[in-house]
């Protein structure tokens, strides 16, 4: 008798198949209709998924779209240069980000003629780009089979297969080796169950609210059965954002965007409220990430 190879994925159990089918039939009908789901490129699908680091859907859509406008193709943004990229990024957050999807732009130019790869390892190698992101890439822009884990989706499989409330701070080998077990063998449905789980966990099965009365896993959610146990610990939105340097980072951004031309931040009336001490660390920070340029004779500032 033939045996399975010795590092083969574990396989999903009959019971857990029909969770799976279950969740891909309830997102045909449920899903999100979004611009990068199913009718753009794999650019585009890069894109969203650096823009939607940390940055909830509502906020992303609108400037993926003035993006995917302006610079359709890797090689548009390149040519376009760090400083306008940084600029059109706006107040999505974390502007790195933008440097970094500029950064990306190039290398795709320079090492794969402008086309985004379709490999886990080529991915990886891009500026920006983790494991989580290449797999994103692979499943929803090539529909490749890849393990696409996000807080979302573990956060799913944690409640309906373990009963777990919320997932554990880091990724363990076990998690990741269930989650590996839990994906459909054709590549269309690997493909479909990540966006489907992913599209559960951000509508339906939330960390502070599950809504388990529209849930398609309430019937054999091992979570659910046990009567949602754990939900008073989901993390709650309390960090103070005025006053902080992130906060002082963006408002610095937002003053260089708006500059025609270079400026001296530290003598700006509009930060005139912002520590000089603080102020100082913002600015030294930018620059050292690459995201404002100082000119050290003149102290001006610009994008």
């Amino acid at each position: 008798m033939p045996t399975a190879p010795q590092n083969a994925p574990a396989r999903a159990d009959a019971r857990s198949e029909e969770m799976v089918e279950a969740v891909r039939a309830w997102f045909v009908e449920a899903g999100r209709d979004l611009p990068w789901r199913g009718r753009t490129t794999p650019w585009g699908v890069l894109v969203s998924e650096i823009m939607l680091q940390q940055t909830p859907v509502v906020r992303v859509e609108p400037v993926w779209r003035e993006w995917m406008e302006r610079w359709p193709t890797p090689a548009t943004l390149a040519a376009a240069g760090q400083a306008k990229a940084v600029r059109a990024w706006g107040r999505l957050g974390y502007p790195r980000r933008a440097k970094r999807l500029w950064e990306c732009a190039v290398a795709l130019v320079e090492r794969h003629g402008g086309e985004v790869p379709a490999t886990l390892e080529d991915l990886r190698a891009l500026p920006g780009v983790g494991d989580y992101t290449a797999a994103a890439v692979v499943s929803f822009a090539f529909h490749g089979r890849a393990l696409v884990l996000d807080t979302n989706v573990r956060r799913v499989i944690g409640r309906a297969w373990r009963g777990e409330a919320l997932p554990a701070a880091h990724q363990t080998v076990g998690e990741r080796a269930h989650a590996e077990s839990l994906i459909p063998a054709d590549a269309a449905g690997a493909a479909e169950w990540a966006v489907a789980s992913m599209e559960l966990g951000a509508l339906v099965c939330t960390a502070r609210v599950a809504r388990c009365d529209a849930c398609p896993l309430a019937s054999s959610c091992a979570w659910f059965a046990a009567g949602c146990p754990g939900l008073d610990a989901a993390p709650r939105r309390t960090q103070a954002w005025h006053g902080t340097d992130r906060q002082v980072r963006g408002r610095i951004m937002a003053l260089l965007r708006a500059a025609s031309s270079p400026l001296n931040v530290a003598g700006h009336a509009a930060l005139a409220d912002v520590e000089p001490g603080q102020l100082d660390r913002c600015l030294d920070g930018l620059v050292a990430d690459g995201l404002v340029t100082r000119d050290d004779r003149t102290g001006r500032c610009s994008l």
